[in-house]
């Protein structure tokens, strides 16, 4: 293993955290201030060529001090900053706010010490990346105190030995006797001097989500952001910054990911003289957090990635840090089951005779797991009723109910799952009529309904405790082995009824990390379960929920060609372990779109595989392609649920899509292409292969033909029509001679 390091030039007062990939500097300045100098490619030693420059600009005021005394050419309004300020000079947007009991507002953390640490500390009630050992990673604890608000301010950075990761948070304490209230912490600052910097994000919607966009920053504030209580479909919390000649394999990017599942803000202001601050935490908006003395507030965690190899190289690092040291349990590394889902089969309209009739179908296809959808619990035949009342439907599995349904699943040698939306709740419901202040509203304001639910407080302990009785009584009793775990509407109305007025802007940061709550003690109580996230597809596909859950439904959109959009840009972020992709039927009932069962297959096995199909609609010959499909991923599970993942065409930007599949020793490999539409005398396009010993000699596996693997890399493919047919799709399997 590689060293991790911390350094700390005590003449420079510079600190310097490097390995032999990455290094990460920054400097305390005049005036005991952090001053950024520097996050890329590792380097050495550092000879203070990145010292802030004084220069007396006109309006950016100077550090308060005797008269004759002041620095007129050093101002916090320019200075390349760690953790800035609010209104003492800094007039950029500031990474702490904090309103005292008079009003006032103004921060100005100045540093006192650090200490080093082996290993990475635990973030208390919220997820995050860990270590297994004390020696893969080291975490530089920096403080900083503003005598004014007797508050200590601690930033936390790790380190690991063997990847190009800076994890980051900051923690503050009230060291005094009078009651701070948090406005703003933002998880992390980075200050970067490019002047040429692009973002990329992840916007969407849902049945869209994680749409790659790249913009150009101009001068001023560009925000990406989610107030919807959740991350959302709409922004993933997560930037890319890069260059204009970043491509998939070549430039710099440097990645800023936030592992956290509720309201954020990710904030690049361009400044007056081209320099870019990138902020990402909780967003403020509706936020503040009564902090009493001796109390503390921890922000959640960011992940930042630096890679010189382009997006993928990034990707790369994101991919393992996400699967290796976020996701933890038994499910972490194991092969994921293939699923039939009865959704899009029955909808509700399900009895204990139309399930077994899926059962049937789908043992001998070699389909794994049966999943049940909604429709299970309370009284629900239609999705406005018996959320929160999670206990079985008695009269709709007719004879012996889910005990019998899972052991007859069992008995076919199938695995068995439930859907479970434990976050919502029905005004048609026991639940409700018991404890109508379990959901979140304002007094004497009517809730703001959506799909006929509303949401649970679960900012309230006693809350979280009910629906964990609830769901475990099932958990107890039905032998289990996957949970659903879905979330189909926004947070309103977010307003708790125990407790007080100061600090109902808690609320939304408190259902999350209740939400978190529920989501540990179920995983820790069970092990043995897999649990899958969902919100109406990938409203809440986070690092955060990651943490909890090893994967996620990516989309309701099963469409394949809307599909391609969606897993391209997920995996500029995510592994492909984390995110789960169905066949369903066609025409698509989320686009209409009519598409061949391969190009469905084809798309879906490059993921986590499963069906939502009635089968007893398929021909014969459409089951016999599913059963070649099935056999075919579980033959190539490892590879595509564990290997290296590469983009290598994009569907944002052409009509031809392809992306590899790469094992951690370069001896086998799956290239997937895929084209959109038909064309007319079509231009003939390369695919290059990557990633491959290029000394070695690969074999196509359906034909037997072999090719150096510097042929494959440097010389490549024509991407010929694969037939003359909307939405087509190919698979090549290499195998090192």
């Amino acid at each position: 293993m590689a060293n991790a390091n911390i350094f700390f030039d005590a003449e420079k007062k510079v600190f310097h955290l490097n390995n032999a990939l990455i290094s990460y500097l920054f400097q305390v300045e005049t005036g005991d201030v952090l001053s950024h100098l520097y996050f890329g490619k590792a380097i050495t030693t550092y000879h203070d060529q990145r010292r802030y420059p004084h220069l007396d600009r006109g309006f950016s005021p100077n550090l308060a001090g005797e008269p004759g005394q002041v620095d007129r050419g050093f101002s916090k309004d320019t200075l390349r900053q760690e953790f800035s300020g609010y209104d003492t000079g800094d007039f950029r947007q500031p990474a702490v706010i904090i309103r005292t009991e008079n009003g006032a507002e103004a921060t100005n953390f100045r540093y006192v010490d650090y200490e080093i640490q082996a290993g990475k500390p635990d973030l208390t009630g919220l997820p995050h990346a860990y270590t297994l050992t004390s020696d893969e990673a080291k975490t530089l604890i920096v403080r900083l105190v503003d005598d004014v608000l007797s508050a200590e301010l601690q930033l936390f950075y790790t380190i690991y030995a063997d990847r190009p990761v800076i994890a980051r948070s900051a923690k503050l304490i009230n060291q005094g006797t009078q009651i701070l209230t948090v406005e703003k912490l933002a998880s992390v600052q980075l200050d970067v001097i490019e002047d040429q910097v692009a973002a990329i994000t992840l916007p969407g919607a849902h049945l869209r989500e994680r749409q790659m966009e790249r913009q150009t920053l101009r001068h001023g504030i560009t925000e990406f952001a989610s107030h919807r209580g959740t991350s959302s479909h709409h922004m993933n919390p997560f930037v890319a910054l890069v260059t204009p000649e970043t491509t998939e394999e070549h430039g710099p990017a440097i990645g800023v990911q936030l592992v956290y599942s509720g309201n954020h803000q990710l904030t690049l202001e361009r400044d007056y003289i081209d320099q870019v601050r990138v902020l990402a935490g909780i967003h403020p908006q509706g936020f503040h957090w009564q902090l009493m003395p001796a109390e503390t507030f921890q922000a959640p965690e960011a992940l930042l990635v630096y890679s010189d190899q382009g997006l993928n190289g990034m990707s790369q690092a994101y991919h393992h840090l996400l699967r290796e040291r976020v996701a933890r349990g038994r499910f972490q590394y194991a092969p994921r089951p293939i699923v039939i889902n009865n959704w899009e089969a029955t909808y509700f309209n399900f009895d204990a005779a139309k399930l077994d009739a899926i059962l049937a179908q789908a043992a001998p296809l070699g389909i794994e797991m049966f999943v049940l959808d909604d429709g299970w619990f309370g009284h629900r035949d239609s999705d406005n009723s018996s959320l929160g009342d999670w206990y079985e439907y008695a009269d709709k599995l007719k004879p012996d109910g889910l005990v019998g349904l899972a052991q007859r699943v069992h008995a076919q040698n199938m695995q068995f799952g439930l859907w479970l939306e434990p976050e919502m709740i029905s005004k048609d419901s026991k639940c409700y009529q018991a404890h109508p202040d379990y959901a979140l509203q304002v007094p004497e304001r009517a809730m703001t309904p959506s799909r006929d639910q509303y949401v649970l407080d679960f900012s309230r302990p006693e809350v979280v405790t009910a629906i964990y009785e609830q769901i475990a009584k099932i958990l107890d009793e039905v032998p289990i082995d996957y949970i659903k775990w879905d979330m189909n509407r926004h947070l309103t109305e977010v307003y708790s009824s125990v407790f007080p007025p100061e600090q109902q802007g808690e609320i939304a940061h408190r259902y999350m990390l209740g939400v978190y709550q529920l989501a540990e003690r179920l995983t820790t109580t069970y092990p043995d379960i897999l649990f899958e996230g969902c919100s109406g597809g990938g409203g809440r596909f986070d690092a955060g929920m990651l943490y909890y859950f090893p994967q996620s439904w990516a989309s309701d959109n099963t469409d394949p060609v809307a599909r391609l959009k969606i897993q391209y840009g997920t995996s500029l972020a995510y592994p492909i372990s984390s995110m789960a992709a169905h066949v369903s039927a066609s025409p698509n009932e989320q686009t209409g779109r009519v598409t061949s069962l391969a190009m469905r297959g084809d798309v879906a096995m490059a993921g986590v595989l499963g069906y939502e199909l009635d089968l007893s609609r398929l021909a014969e010959t459409e089951k016999m392609a599913i059963r070649a499909q099935v056999d075919f991923y579980k033959a190539h599970r490892h590879l595509i649920q564990y290997g290296d993942f590469y983009r290598i065409q994009s569907p944002f930007d052409q009509n031809e899509v392809a992306w590899q599949f790469v094992s951690a020793d370069r001896t086998e490999t799956l290239l997937y292409q895929y084209r959109i539409l038909s064309e007319g005398q079509p231009a003939f396009h390369t695919v290059k292969l990557g990633h491959l010993a290029a000394d070695k000699t690969y074999v196509d596996m359906a034909t037997g033909q072999a090719f150096g693997g510097d042929e494959l890399m440097n010389m490549g493919f024509y991407n010929t029509p694969i037939q003359q047919a909307d939405f087509t799709s190919r698979v090549r399997y290499f195998k090192q001679k």
